[in-house]
C-alpha cells in the first residue's frame, strides 16, 4: 500500500473515531422519549385504565407540544394482566430495551408495587394512576413513585365518614381478596369507628368473581346498615348487579362503594345504579374545564372518562413540566422538581404532592342520581359533601414511608 493510501485510510478511521461521539449525541438528541403505560388492557379493570389511559397520555402529549427538551415524545402501552412477574418484567425490558423514560399506570396493586420496585431499582420516575393501594406511598414508597389517584385512605374518609356521621352507623364489607381490598376496608372502618359506627363484619371474595350471591347473603343477614364494597371493575359490576337483583337497597341497606366510576354506571345502567354512595377526587361534569377536556376526549373514544383517566392526563403533564423545568430527564433532578411544584392542571390547582409521593386532591362525596334527575347524557353524579386538599389524604408520615423518617 502506498504512503498516500495508507495516510488516507489512517486519516479515515481517525476522522471516523472523532464522528462517533458526536453521530452517538445527535441519536440521542433526535431519539424519542417514551412515556410506557403498563395497564390491564382487556381485564377487569379495564375501565380504569386501560386504553383510555393512553388516550389521555396522548392528549397530554399533544397539549405540551409533542416534544420534551427537543425530543419528540411517544407513548407506549402494554398488558400487564394485572400479574406482578408480568408488570415487573415489562417494566424492566422497557427501560432496559427500550429506554422508557417514565412509567405510568399499573391496574392492580401487586403489579402497581412490582412496577415501582423496578423503577426504584432502575431510577426511573413511576407513576401509578389507578392503583388505590396505600403500601404505594406508605412502607413500599419509593424517591421515584407518585400516587396520582385517591388511594385508600382518602377514598375510605369520604364514604366511611360522612355516611356513618348521617346515621348509616353499623357496616359489613364485600371485599375483594388481595393487597388494595384489605387497604380499602381497613382505610374506611377507622374513619366508621372514629364517627361512632360499627363493623358487623366481612367476607372476602376472589378476585374476577362472578357469583356474589353467598357473599350478598351474608351481608343482608348481618343486619347491617351499609354494605360497603371494597373492590373495582368487573368485579364491583357483577356486585352490584346482583345487589339489584337480590333487592339489597328495596330491603333497606345501602350500598357505599369505594371505586365506583361513571363507566361501570354506564355498564349497568344509571337506574340499577341510583342512590350508591363514593368517593372520587375527579367527574368530568364537575366543572367547566372538567366538562372542557372531557368532550376532547369522548371525542376520541366515544364514552366519559374515569378519575383514572384524568390522573393519567395529570401524571403525564406534570412530569413534562417538571423534566423541562430542570432541563433533564434524570430522575435524580426530576423527582425532587416534581414534589417541589404545585400540580397545575383542568382538575387540579396549586396542588403539593407530599414527601410520600401521594397527591392529595380536593376529594368529593358523590351519589349516583336516578336517571330521572339527569340533565344531560351521562349526567349520574351529585355532589354530597367536600374534602378540601390536602385534609382528604393523610399526612405524608402516616403509612411509614422511610422517606419521610430521613
Amino acid at each position: 500500500m502506498s504512503t498516500l493510501s495508507r495516510r488516507a485510510v489512517l486519516g479515515g478511521v481517525a476522522a471516523a473515531s472523532l464522528a462517533r461521539p458526536g453521530l452517538i449525541r445527535a441519536q440521542t438528541v433526535s431519539a424519542p422519549v417514551k412515556i410506557g403505560l403498563l395497564s390491564d388492557v382487556v381485564g377487569l379493570y379495564r375501565e380504569n385504565g386501560g386504553p383510555g389511559a393512553k388516550v389521555a397520555v396522548e392528549m397530554a402529549v399533544a397539549d405540551f407540544g409533542g416534544s420534551l427538551l427537543g425530543r419528540p415524545l411517544q407513548v407506549m402501552q402494554a398488558d400487564d394482566q394485572n400479574k406482578a412477574d408480568i408488570a415487573s418484567s415489562l417494566a424492566r425490558e422497557w427501560i432496559d430495551a427500550e429506554g422508557v423514560n417514565l412509567l405510568l399506570d399499573g391496574a392492580a396493586s401487586s403489579s402497581a408495587l412490582a412496577i415501582q420496585e423496578i423503577a426504584r431499582e432502575k431510577k426511573r420516575i413511576y407513576c401509578t394512576t389507578s392503583s388505590v393501594t396505600t403500601a404505594l406511598v406508605g412502607k413500599q414508597c419509593s424517591p421515584y413513585g407518585f400516587q396520582f389517584n385517591g388511594n385508600a385512605y382518602s377514598l375510605g374518609k369520604g364514604v366511611g365518614g360522612v355516611l356513618t356521621e348521617q346515621g348509616y352507623n353499623t357496616w359489613f364489607f364485600i371485599t375483594v381478596d388481595y393487597e388494595a381490598g384489605y387497604s380499602l376496608q381497613g382505610n374506611t372502618e377507622q374513619f366508621i369507628k372514629a364517627a361512632g359506627g360499627k363493623v358487623l363484619g366481612s367476607v372476602r371474595a376472589p378476585v374476577d368473581t362472578h357469583d356474589f350471591s353467598s357473599y350478598l347473603i351474608a351481608a343482608q343477614a348481618s343486619g347491617a346498615k351499609v354494605i360497603g364494597l371494597a373492590n373495582a371493575g368487573t368485579d364491583l359490576q357483577n356486585c352490584i348487579k346482583q345487589a339489584a337483583e337480590f333487592g339489597i337497597t328495596k330491603g333497606g341497606q345501602l350500598l357505599a362503594t369505594l371505586v365506583l366510576e361513571v363507566p361501570d354506571v354506564i355498564s349497568l345502567g344509571q337506574d340499577v345504579c341510583q342512590g350508591l354512595v363514593l368517593t372520587d377526587s375527579f367527574y368530568w361534569n364537575m366543572s367547566p374545564q372538567s366538562r372542557t377536556w372531557s368532550e376532547r376526549y369522548i371525542a376520541k373514544i366515544g364514552k366519559p372518562p374515569a378519575s383514572g383517566h384524568a390522573c393519567a392526563y395529570s401524571a403525564a403533564t406534570h412530569w413534562m413540566k417538571a423534566a423541562h423545568a430542570a432541563g433533564t430527564l434524570d430522575a435524580e433532578v426530576v423527582a425532587p422538581k416534581m414534589r417541589d411544584m404545585p400540580v397545575n392542571d383542568f382538575f387540579n390547582k396549586d396542588v403539593q404532592i407530599l414527601a410520600n409521593g401521594a397527591v392529595p386532591h380536593t376529594t368529593f362525596v358523590w351519589i349516583v342520581k336516578p336517571s330521572s334527575e339527569a340533565t344531560g347524557r351521562w349526567d349520574v353524579f351529585k355532589l354530597l359533601g367536600t374534602l378540601p386538599s390536602p385534609s382528604a389524604f393523610a399526612p405524608a408520615d402516616g403509612f411509614g414511608c422511610p422517606l419521610v423518617k430521613a
